[in-house]
């Protein structure tokens, strides 16, 4: 696992051992970030199911401003410390050892708005995602967000995640990334 580009390009990131963790190809990783394009520069990222902290780490690299990443498992969180102090970027982030679940009842104490959100749940987690972001409130994400939910080509991805809109799907093998926005209401309520 390494760093694509920006300022830490080439970098080496510490992986997991053994199948509990499954990080995001470099195929995809790349296929995100080209999604994103310039928006990653200066944004505030939010990376749930952070894994090895990879996705936030590269978002780092190419600009970000700061990135928390939420994470439960006890060797995925050694991994993104690690990995972020070997690049040098504890000062850009924020790690919230907890299930996804919990940071959702915690609100914006952990940097919010932000700006991009990353979604990689392990597969089969992946409806208790699409549950949770009803919980989602506009105050948590910043005017012009977007969130990528990075999940199985045959999942069952609904339109409408809370007060996001499904706006385009792109398929990479088994993997999917589905991209959303805020739908117009929740932007300028009435």
């Amino acid at each position: 696992m390494r760093v694509i580009a920006g300022l830490h390009r080439g970098r080496r990131l510490l992986g997991p051992r053994g199948q509990a963790i499954r990080p995001t190809s470099d195929r995809v990783k790349e296929a995100l970030f080209s999604i994103l394009g310039e928006r990653i520069v200066g944004a505030r990222v939010l990376d749930l199911y952070a894994g090895t902290g990879s996705i936030g780490i590269e978002a780092l690299s190419r600009g970000a401003a700061h990135v928390t990443f939420v994470e439960a498992d006890r060797e995925a969180l050694r991994l993104v410390q690690s990995n972020l102090r070997q690049c040098g970027l504890e000062q850009s982030a924020n790690v919230c050892a907890c299930q996804v679940s919990q940071f959702f009842r915690r609100g914006t104490q952990w940097s919010g708005p932000y700006d991009v959100i990353f979604c990689d749940p392990p597969y089969q987690l992946t409806p208790e995602l699409i549950t949770l972001a009803a919980e989602w409130r506009a105050g948590w994400l910043a005017e012009n967000a977007i969130v990528i939910l990075e999940h199985g080509r045959k999942a069952d991805v609904p339109s409408v995640l809370g007060p996001l809109s499904q706006v385009k799907r792109y398929d990479y093998g088994d993997t999917a990334l589905t991209r959303f926005h805020l739908t117009p209401k929740e932007v300028h309520p009435a």
